[in-house]
């Protein structure tokens, strides 16, 4: 019986024991060969801002990805070593990268990363399966582990067309059972945001460091009160989980001031049908022009649940404060009654009762430079200080101000 009690349930790793000490140094004072795995590299958002910032942090590192468009990243990428997966390879992956998500899996094992010594996954797609060498370190940056295998399964399946629909069951079954077996080949996580943290623990049942990611803080300063405007703030991508439609409806009966802020265009043009005079889309705005409408308004309203939430951090930042639904990422960046306020109902009705809150107790008061000292916590050096910890804590001996940039 007392065998029976020894042996591991299926999926769950035995206790880890210390690691050996890994050198940051290889022979003759070079650097360790430090490979990242990014899911895709088709775009600016806030994955890409945390690869850039590991770029910074390890100038010398190799790029692993499936899908890549050098054309829509940063110069700092293109200036990097970047190698494409057998995805990658396959007829027009940088648009159709998503329907090929099942040979995701065999593309990562597939890729040859002995004589790595450090590897770092950022995982928000496939890319944490990947196999290092025995004596290699890998840590995974999770944004997210997959919305379309776990909680959001139901809300993608409902929105695909008849064929995909009748194809997602079994596709996601499979695809479930090598998400959480891959979790086991890596040594340590991070999760964005407490709110990561807890469904990393969920659905792959792996303990998480929190490390924020970087937001750019510097860019952004405070106006001054004769530069303010009485208008509120909707920025971002126009996406359904960001619930701008709930911004729309309720502002429609506040008959409050308004402005929309982000695109695509197809999307802001068929919102903008559903709004009132109130409302103004000024659709995508160059960041100079970002920075001034940010600094210039009452408050940024952010009525979606987002795994961490880069635009309520640069509001801040800007001085201003955040009427944001107590959910997800906010809950981490937002401190009620002193950054902004926290509501609890999930739609119009909801946020309706906390912009007539915010003005009632006057948090459009609120000192800038507290709001800006607060943001200043989620800058790059405290993303950077965060992962040289996590190096040191899995046993890679690391010198602290080299790496973290002090």
């Amino acid at each position: 019986m007392q065998h029976m009690l020894d042996r591991q349930a299926p999926g769950f790793s035995a206790p880890r024991k210390p690691a050996a000490p890994r050198l940051m140094r290889r022979p003759g004072g070079a650097g360790p060969r430090v490979a990242i795995i990014h899911y895709w590299l088709v775009g600016m958002r806030g994955g890409e801002k945390v690869l850039e910032s590991l770029l910074r942090m390890f100038p010398e590192a190799e790029i692993f990805t499936h899908a890549y468009d050098p054309s829509k990243v940063s110069e700092l990428i293109r200036s990097k070593t970047v190698h494409l997966t057998s995805v990658g390879r396959l007829p027009f992956s940088t648009r159709l990268y998503q329907n090929y998500l099942t040979r995701m899996p065999r593309a990562l094992e597939e890729i040859d990363l002995s004589g790595f010594d450090l590897v770092l996954s950022s995982e928000s797609g496939p890319a944490k399966g990947v196999i290092p060498a025995p004596d290699a370190l890998h840590l995974c940056y999770t944004h997210s582990p997959m919305r379309y295998l776990w909680d959001q399964y139901h809300v993608y399946h409902a929105a695909a067309g008849p064929l995909k629909r009748a194809l997602m069951p079994r596709m996601v079954h499979e695809l479930r059972k090598w998400d959480v077996t891959s979790a086991a080949r890596v040594d340590a996580f991070m999760a964005n945001s407490t709110h990561v943290q807890a469904r990393i623990n969920k659905y792959w049942r792996r303990d998480a460091r929190v490390v924020h990611p970087p937001v750019a803080v510097d860019d952004f300063a405070p106006a001054t009160a004769a530069e303010r405007g009485g208008f509120y703030l909707w920025a971002g991508e126009l996406a359904g989980y960001k619930r701008p439609d709930i911004a729309i409806e309720a502002f429609n009966r506040l008959g409050k001031p308004l402005y929309v802020i982000g695109g695509p265009d197809k999307t802001a043009k068929a919102l903008a049908a559903t709004a009132n005079e109130n409302i103004r889309f000024l659709g995508r705005v160059p960041f100079e022009k970002l920075k001034a409408y940010m600094a210039a308004c009452k408050a940024l309203v952010f009525p979606g649940e987002e795994d961490f939430g880069l635009v309520p951090v640069e509001a801040m930042a800007a001085g201003r404060p955040v009427i944001a639904m107590a959910r997800g990422g906010v809950l981490d960046t937002v401190v009620h009654g002193r950054t902004g306020l926290l509501y609890e109902q999930a739609d119009a009705e909801g946020l309706m009762a906390a912009v007539e809150a915010f003005e009632a107790e006057r948090y459009d008061d609120l000192d800038p430079a507290t709001l800006t000292a607060h943001a200043r916590q989620f800058d790059e050096g405290n993303f950077r200080r965060g992962i040289a910890s996590v190096l040191r804590e899995n046993g890679m001996a690391v010198n602290m101000a080299e790496v973290a940039g002090d």
